[in-house]
């Protein structure tokens, strides 16, 4: 009997400042359509343990309820809908969807939940936020508030004063918040103050107790694209409001002359009023904030501490000055300006879109522009934040995967434009997988890749052309140190590579020394658009790592040298394969005419194309593939049909038409692959017409042996390389995210026995690659005993599955 567990899933967070919430042993973030599920705190380390997934857009808004007990999801999504997810035992991620709500008629933008109370509302691009009763997990609309003047609401905040009655403040596209009160024996909130000051769109809202004492002010925090924070102050007060004396804080000055009013807003019911000043302008962001928020509560500080996190690639906590009263910057935790690199590309983080606490206020968490999450941990020791192993995944649709020949790691290739490459981390009794490179930052979407050998791999991109990557030294000692493989690359390979400011190719370069400052180039003189930014010389400590690399590490120190560039085709690269003796690469293009539906081939030693190009087809080859002997190239494409491609006896680089069959699917077949070499000369099709055909070889042309049928269309099939059973095992994806294991008898070609992978471990988008894991061997013996299958998809996540 075949079984399939899941190993690991690998997925990027969205960048919106709402779309994560931290509670204790789980973090859930938006991650494309689904919702993420971490333990940051596991000892395990190992990384997202499931995907909840039920949206049909991006999730932008992601709160955990938690009352009486019971824990609770609410999301909110682009596709207009708000989703409640209950805990449970029944389920393999440990919630299910409980509820679906459709009130809002445009996307939902932020959440802010209120257990105490029952309540929770949501803000929505439809100009309205919505509140809902909360009742045994189940949710009913009570008031829906329109915004006037009309605005889009982007931040959500609730709180309660002494006598029972609820503030919700709510801001958003517009520089003002708006305070509506709800009375404690009332039913729905008023509009009762505005409150004025900052100069552009308001991001983040958060309340919190001054101090644990019942008749405590209350702060409320708002974070602005005006690069400030401004605080407010809720005071309790008797009699009618008054300006309050001017007490803004001498640093907001020279900063805020526009806004030095001090007017004393009010609100409350009768009984109890509360005057809302202006407290204190918090200054040294040097671009757009998007989250502030207040150490959760139990902190022994007074008044606690604020995390901010803003697009200028930091992480800040403020404190009050116990001597002065004023607002300080105590930490700050993520890249200093200087060191940005002037692009993304070299090594710009592109600004941190979410900043959380975790729930005992221990460690921050923070989410950058590249999908990957940083945590710091505070060390009472050294009174410091110390940087721990954080997540990373694509933030775009995965369009291809490939493992390396040994089987050491996986490169995955994705819309988002970077090559990232996934490997093991053994340590003592604990295995986790991580990010361990980021071979290739590109300024073009990635479509396809191979790994040539163990230290080469090649890539194509909607530029139109192939690039080929050298492993570099430092990354080949990192991954053989971490998982325990023997090391792959000889001496004269460099350590590391960089890209030049105004470049877009990546250079080789060698580490320096901790006391030198090298040109960073290995080719002698550079001229001015080859300059080297000063951020990303590498030392040859900052390689020696003894765990997986930070984001920052990712993404300025482990580019992988580019090696060539393979020019000829006319339009954007849609399949490469290499041949298994490493001799040759086969390319195509997307097409819709003769004269670019061809496939280039490239021999490896010099890197020149083998001409003529070989024709067959009419449109795109969807994807390409060797025979294990190399006899056979295989193509497949848009227009419906297979080609066979046989090598010539006496040029080894040549290959002529062999054999085709153009009507080899009723429809466009998007993949195919060879069976093991013990079966002969076999492949399969996977088409879009439901269905996966196997093919055998038969004197001069290859035949339909048998077909497995599917409810929807095959866009990824993968045969396994090696088993020690009887059967072959053929895998199968689907458009809507199945993936499914079939047995093959090796002389029928039969199917007799088929696995339909869990619903709960597979995505929920379409499948656009499945690779096998060459099992790992040490002189000869296999040393791992069950088959991994890796699996890439529109859903913008990897996932590596355990089947036994």
């Amino acid at each position: 009997m075949t079984t399939a567990s899941l190993e690991y899933i690998a997925a990027g967070g969205n960048r919106h400042s709402s779309a994560a919430d931290w509670a204790p042993s789980l973090l859930a973030f938006g991650a494309g359509n689904n919702i993420a599920l971490w333990d940051p705190e596991n000892e395990r380390q190992n990384g997202i343990s499931a995907l909840l997934a039920g949206h049909e857009d991006a999730v932008n808004a992601v709160r955990i309820y938690e009352n009486d007990g019971k824990r609770v999801i609410i999301s909110g999504s682009a596709d207009k809908t708000i989703r409640i997810w209950t805990a449970t035992n029944e389920t393999r991620s440990g919630f299910e969807e409980t509820q679906r709500l459709t009130e809002h008629s445009n996307s939902i933008n932020t959440l802010a939940v209120f257990p105490e109370h029952d309540i929770f509302v949501s803000g929505s691009a439809d100009a309205s936020v919505n509140v809902w009763h909360m009742q045994d997990s189940t949710a009913k609309l009570i008031q829906t508030i329109s915004l006037k003047p009309r605005y889009l609401p982007l931040a959500l905040a609730l709180t309660s004063l002494t006598n029972g009655d609820i503030v919700l403040a709510v801001a958003g596209t517009s520089n003002n918040i708006q305070l509506y009160v709800r009375a404690k024996s009332g039913q729905n909130f008023e509009l009762q103050a505005t409150l004025s000051g900052h100069e552009g769109w308001i991001r983040s809202l958060d309340f919190t107790k001054e101090s644990d004492s019942p008749e405590s002010d209350i702060l409320l925090a708002s974070a602005s694209q005006d690069k400030y924070i401004r605080l407010w102050r809720f005071q309790q007060t008797a009699g009618q409001a008054t300006e309050a004396p001017d007490t803004i804080d001498e640093l907001s000055a020279t900063s805020a002359k526009k806004s030095l009013s001090n007017k004393a807003h009010q609100v409350g019911s009768s009984s109890t009023k509360y005057a809302v000043t202006f407290e204190a302008l918090l200054v040294g962001h040097e671009d757009w904030i998007y989250t502030a928020r207040w150490e959760p509560k139990g902190s022994s500080r007074s008044p606690p501490a604020l995390l901010s996190a803003s697009a200028d690639n930091s992480l800040s906590v403020w404190h009050s000055d116990a001597a002065s009263g004023l607002w300080i910057c105590h930490s700050r935790m993520g890249e200093i300006s200087s060191q940005k690199g002037s692009t993304t590309a070299t090594g710009s983080a592109g600004g941190f879109w979410i900043g959380l606490w975790q729930p005992q206020g221990r460690s921050v968490v923070s989410l950058g522009r590249t999908g990957s999450w940083r945590r710091w941990n505070f060390d009472e020791n050294s009174d410091m934040w110390l940087q721990q192993v954080g997540i990373s995944g694509h933030v775009q649709e995965v369009q291809g995967i490939a493992w390396s020949p040994r089987g050491d790691y996986l490169l995955s290739t994705s819309s988002d434009q970077t090559t990232r490459l996934i490997s093991e981390w053994k340590r003592r009794d604990k295995s986790s997988w991580h990010e361990m490179a980021r071979p290739q930052i590109h300024g073009y979407d990635l479509n396809c890749i191979d790994a040539i050998t163990d230290i080469q791999f090649i890539s194509g991109a909607d530029e139109k052309l192939l690039r080929v990557f050298n492993k570099p030294k430092a990354v080949d000692n990192l991954i053989s140190k971490l998982s325990g493989t023997s090391s792959t690359v000889s001496g004269d390979l460099p350590d590391a590579a960089n890209i030049p400011v105004l470049g877009l190719s990546n250079k080789a370069m060698a580490a320096a020394d901790d006391d030198d400052q090298p040109n960073g180039h290995s080719n002698g003189d550079t001229d001015e658009r080859e300059a080297v930014d000063p951020a990303s010389v590498v030392h040859k400590s900052t390689l020696d790592l003894d765990h997986p690399p930070h984001e920052d590490h990712l993404a300025r120190h482990t580019l992988w040298p580019e090696h060539e560039k393979l020019y000829g085709h006319g339009y954007e690269i849609s399949a490469v394969a290499t041949s298994n003796d490493k001799s040759l690469v086969a390319t195509a293009c997307k097409a819709s005419s003769l004269d670019h539906a061809v496939i280039r081939l490239y021999e490896t030693k010099e890197w020149r194309e083998v001409k003529p190009p070989l024709t067959a087809h009419s449109l795109s080859v969807t994807s390409l593939a060797f025979s294990p002997d190399d006899r056979f190239l295989l193509s497949v494409g848009r227009d419906r049909q297979w080609a066979v491609f046989e090598r010539d006896a006496h040029e080894n680089d040549t290959y002529k038409l062999f054999s085709s069959n153009p009507k080899g699917h009723s429809r466009m077949i998007l993949d195919c692959c060879w069976a093991p070499a013990s079966a002969g000369h076999v492949f399969a099709t996977a088409g879009r017409d439901k269905s996966v055909k196997l093919w055998r070889l038969s004197e001069s042309t290859f035949e339909t042996v048998s077909t497995i049928t599917t409810g929807t269309s095959v866009t990824a099939v993968a045969f396994s390389s090696d088993l020690e059973t009887s059967s072959f095992v053929l895998a199968y994806g689907c458009d809507d995210g199945s993936v499914h294991v079939a047995k093959i008898s090796p002389e029928t070609l039969a199917v007799h026995d088929t696995l339909a992978l869990d619903p709960g471990i597979v995505h929920c988008k379409t499948i656009n690659a499945l690779r096998w894991r060459p099992r790992l061997t040490q002189g000869g013996e296999k040393i791992a005993s069950l088959m991994q299958l890796a699996s890439a998809s529109d859903d913008f996540s990897i996932r590596i599955y355990n089947i036994t």
